[in-house]
């Protein structure tokens, strides 16, 4: 902007639409760019097929033409929470630009549903051809909805605050009404919205869905439609236009903000304004000039700029000899005569009127072609009406698409639309600032989420997404993760890759097989190991680049009378071995892991991943510990430091790894050799004196026995420790203990710590010598459902320990934090698999405490939404495909009431099958669809249940139950109470009396009745 900013901006962020011709935005251009007419021609066999009025296409004023749009009968119900039925009751209007909107907001990068700040929603919407057309044709229909039920689902008043529903959007929701203009007016409204504060983002658009579309029309001379089935706007062949179908929705934001936030803005509207004709016209349905001369001058005027400075004209344009020459003569005398020369187009030639969608469309064209610096093509265009002066104005019809370079002053331009009714809007828009260079990245993985309805749209997701990044490399990949975490919907179906550059990420996304993770609530369970994990430069990539964990190890690392920072990190890469045989001294070993473990915990809370529980592998529980508020970081460092001290004084010994459960493995232990540690069903750790484990484990080959000797230097858990106990015990006793504010599991015990354990001196004394049950821990721990288990420390050996553990839940996650000194992958890359896949989980991350600051939203590939074809046919008679066909019902008497029931949830849910046990809402029950089935219930079975009841009795099994008890209480029983011979027998009874005597029986059944 060459201006100095008026602060009264407005930018578009995103847009999404669907249009005759085209699926998408991108797809839109094209049909622009080339001056493509997608207008459809059709046969009459088409018409017919389509549900066309057979005397309408047999005339010879038919015109078979129309702005055709693709899956206008097909819907994302699930990613809505619609059952199928719902879906097909549904105006098609009202999916369309669900989806639309949803989309738009994506594009802008904000997540539907989980954006904080009030979202407006604009929309315009025609008249529901479904409900007069297909619904209220369909006797199947009539007969299970009510009137309120059908006009709740197709009512256009109801567009806005549905999109505000489905999206949880809290702004201002209104649906606007002014024909032809409805959505380019919603614009105008939304922007008013924004600059008066009542919202701080607005969606704005509209929708139009004629049906059938394949119905084409009847011409009529001096009406606005086209006898020949195309649209000539400002040409001398114009005789009317033709009809079209889409939808349209821009997203929209004050441009301070937008430039604040690093939005990328497509475009920028300075100003617009709304009047009407009145009465200053032929008629009620004519447009009038000094209406639209007065709309467009005020335009400007709240533009603040010299309409010379305007470039290109989105022109209403509809083609008809009344229409153009009068827009065209508003146009004159507003912008003048005189100046430098000035484009004219009109998008409804390409793809038709699309009415309440008309001015949306319009709007999106030309902001396209603002940030595509291309003047569009109008190829149509052969010589002007003789009503339209063209070669005495300063405008001209570019044949081809042009270069639209920007001089010393930005690209301008503007877009008009006009109501039948009287109803002007005109728009002034200026191509977008240059938005500032990205700043530097600091951390080089990026983390690249993506969610999912289901399997089949995640995939997609990641492969649009992995082509997106190979056909944009200028898009930084950190920008890239940016958008995906704050501007998409955390879906239940995710997955989360881990990336330094975009080659890698595109070749994980594009993969054939993805490892999905199903989002649940979960807690975590965070898992501290033990000694024998450590090794020299564990954790050194989040030292040099983590804050939070530099800091706590910098906090540590003068603990002892070495530098931790000297051991752990060394400057020489040469010094690494002489560091390593310092790090294995217990002494060292032992608060080394502690101050990394707790750092390293610090780190990940500091992201957002708080522990639910823990567990730690010996040391590892004073980590536990230390996390869970038994005391501080100085404080369990010094302990550690002490209890490691007075270990590593003790003298030298051994330990053993056994392949064997730990009841089997005590009969084997002599010579001072003890069970150090329990940690899984068939694998035991045992501990003594050198010589001692040397004859075990001779034994244990003798005995085919699989066995490993650790990397230690002490027996520890053994005898051997029993004379560290008591000083250590001595040592306790100077410490605070308080009670644990976080649950963790015990080695000593193998179950939750008591709040008497964790503070007395005498537990962590004995948790020196004592047997680590780390295996009942586990026990202990997978009792509890809906956790993530996550090693935090070097290795993964607790993480194995757990995966391979018997109680462990089908699907339930493992992870770990710092790489295996064997494993390949950088440390960062590792913990940012890690965040991804405990976000896959379902936990919930604190990006912004993680991710860089500073970055853009950038456009990214959209939700693929899983359309399913969902249709009520004029006739009554669904396809195949309508998914809304009743169930056959059987009728009430000596039936099978579960049975009866299963198919009236079949017929009203419109899904099959129904299990016995699923649940009603699950399956995307609401309230009004519980009351249709009550209603249901009464009519075909006769039994008359409260409204409540699916709320009481929300499965098939339960409300069967409630049906069969409510008709015992009425009273008697019912003819199903019997069984098929009784019946049988009854019958034939019946059919051996004469008239006479069934009548005598039937009369003195009734006076026993009476009696």
């Amino acid at each position: 902007m060459t201006a100095e900013p008026s602060g009264l901006e407005i930018a578009v962020v995103g847009m999404a639409g669907r249009f005759p011709g085209a699926g998408s935005i991108a797809e839109f251009w094209d049909v622009v760019r080339q001056g493509r007419n997608s207008l459809a021609t059709f046969s009459v066999d088409d018409a017919l097929r389509d549900g066309a009025d057979p005397d309408l296409v047999g005339r010879q004023d038919h015109v078979r033409s129309y702005g055709v749009m693709s899956d206008v009968d097909c819907f994302d119900h699930r990613l809505f929470g619609y059952t199928p039925r719902d879906a097909a009751l549904l105006d098609p209007q009202q999916r369309l630009f669900l989806e639309t909107a949803w989309a738009a907001m994506e594009d802008a990068g904000y997540a539907p549903r989980e954006t904080a700040e009030p979202v407006g929603v604009y929309a315009g919407a025609g008249q529901s051809a479904y409900l007069i057309r297909n619904l209220l044709a369909s006797p199947d229909v009539l007969a299970t909805m009510s009137h309120h039920e059908l006009i709740l689902a197709t009512e256009k008043d109801n567009l806005a605050t549905r999109v505000a529903y489905h999206l949880n959007l809290r702004g201002p929701a209104m649906s606007v009404q002014t024909a032809c203009s409805s959505s380019l007016v919603a614009v105008h409204l939304a922007g008013q919205a924004l600059l008066s504060g009542e919202c701080d983002l607005a969606l704005a658009g509209g929708v139009a869905v004629h049906l059938p579309q394949h119905e084409g029309y009847r011409y009529q001379p001096g009406s606005v439609l086209s006898s020949s089935g195309r649209c000539y706007p400002f040409d001398s062949r114009a005789d009317g236009t033709v009809p079209g179908n889409g939808v349209g929705v821009v997203v929209l934001k004050r441009l301070a903000d937008a430039e604040r936030d690093r939005d990328t803005i497509s475009a920028v509207i300075l100003g617009s304004a709304v009047n009407n004709d009145g009465a200053m016209r032929v008629g009620y349905t004519a447009p009038g000039v000094d209406g639209q001369v007065s709309v467009i001058r005020a335009a400007h005027g709240l533009a603040g700029i010299d309409p010379a400075t305007i470039s290109y004209v989105e022109a209403h344009g509809t083609g008809t000899s009344l229409g153009d020459p009068i827009e065209f003569e508003a146009l004159c005398d507003a912008y003048g005569m005189d100046g430098p020369a000035c484009a004219l187009g009109s998008l409804k030639a390409l793809i038709g009127h699309l009415s309440a969608a008309a001015g949306v469309a319009g709007l999106i064209k030309t902001v396209l072609a603002l940030r595509h610096g291309t003047l569009p093509p109008s190829p149509y265009f052969t010589e002007p009406n003789p009503a339209i002066d063209l070669d005495g104005s300063r405008f001209f019809i570019p044949a081809e698409a042009r270069p639209w370079p920007a001089t010393e002053r930005p690209r301008r331009a503007a877009v008009s639309s006009t109501g039948m009714g009287g109803t002007n809007v005109h728009v002034v828009l200026e191509q977008a600032p240059p938005l500032p260079a990205s700043p530097p990245v600091a951390r080089a993985e990026q983390v690249l989420v993506l969610s999912a309805r289901d399997d089949a749209a995640l995939a997609e997701a990641a492969g649009r997404l992995g082509d997106h990044l190979l056909a944009q490399p200028g898009i930084p990949l950190a920008d890239v993760a940016n958008t995906l975490r704050h501007g998409r919907s955390g879906l239940p179906r995710r997955l989360a890759v881990a990336c330094t550059d975009r080659e890698s990420a595109a070749a994980r996304l594009r993969a054939p097989v993805l490892p999905a993770g199903d989002a649940g609530e979960p807690g975590v369970v965070f898992l501290f190991p033990g000694q024998g994990s450590q090794y020299v430069g564990m954790g050194r990539a989040l030292y040099e680049r983590e804050p939070v964990f530099r800091h706590w190890v910098d906090a540590g690392a003068g603990a002892l009378d070495v530098d931790l920072r000297d051991i752990l990190y060394p400057a020489e890469p040469d010094l690494a071995g002489d560091r390593a045989a310092v790090l294995a001294d217990t002494a060292v070993t032992q608060p080394a892991l502690f101050v990394i473990e707790y750092a390293l915990a610090q780190l990940l809370m500091e992201w957002g991943i708080r522990p639910r529980a823990a567990i730690g592998h010996s040391v590892g529980e004073y980590v536990a510990a230390a996390v869970a508020g038994c005391f501080d970081f100085p404080t369990g460092l010094a302990l550690v430091a002490d209890r490691a001290r007075l270990m590593a004084e003790r003298p030298r010994g051994a330990m053993l790894s056994v392949s064997m459960p730990a009841a089997d493995v005590l009969p084997l232990l002599t010579d001072g050799v003890d069970l150090a540690a329990a940690n899984a069903p068939e694998l035991s750790v045992v501990s003594g004196p050198d010589g001692a484990i040397e004859r075990l484990a001779a034994e244990l080959t003798a005995r085919g026995v699989r066995h490993r000797r650790l990397h230690t230097s002490h027996a520890f858990h053994s005898e051997m420790m029993a004379p560290a106990v008591a000083p250590f015990e001595r040592r306790a006793r100077q410490v605070d203990l308080r009670v644990p504010l976080i649950p963790f599991v015990s080695n000593v015990t193998g179950h939750w710590i008591e709040a008497a354990e964790a503070t007395d001196p005498a537990y962590w004394a004995r948790h020196v010598r004592a047997t680590v049950r780390f295996h009942e821990g586990l026990l202990t721990l997978l009792r509890e459902p809906g956790q993530v288990l996550l090693e935090v420390g070097p290795g993964n050996t607790l993480a194995a320990l757990v995966r391979q553990h018997g109680d462990l839940a089908k699907g339930q996650v493992v992870l770990g934090t710092l790489p295996h000194p064997r494993d390949p992958r950088p440390a960062g890359l590792c913990l940012a698999q890690t965040l991804g896949d405990l976000w896959s989980a379902g936990v919930a991350v604190d990006w912004a405490r993680y991710e860089d600051p500073g970055r853009s939203r950038v456009p990214l590939p959209t939700y693929p939404f899983r359309r399913v074809r969902h249709w009520v046919e004029p006739s009554g008679l669904a396809s195949a495909a309508a998914e809304l066909a009743p169930v056959p019902v059987p009728p009430p008497g000596p039936r099978d009431r579960a049975g009866q029931v299963l198919a009236i949830w079949r017929e009203m849910l419109g899904i099959d099958p129904v299990g016995q046990d699923d649940d009603f809402f699950a399956l995307g029950g609401h309230s009004l669809l519980a009351t249709r089935i009550v209603a249901r219930i009464k009519d075909l079975l006769g039994v008359e249940l409260p409204g409540s009841a699916l709320f009481d009795a929300p499965t098939p099994r339960r409300l069967t139950e409630l049906v069969e008890r409510t008709e015992r209480e009425a009273g008697g029983g019912e003819p199903g109470d019997l069984d098929e011979e009784s019946v049988a027998a009854l019958v034939a009874e019946i059919q051996r009396l004469s008239p006479d005597e069934l009548r005598d029986r039937l009369r003195d059944a009734e006076v026993g009745a009476d009696d």
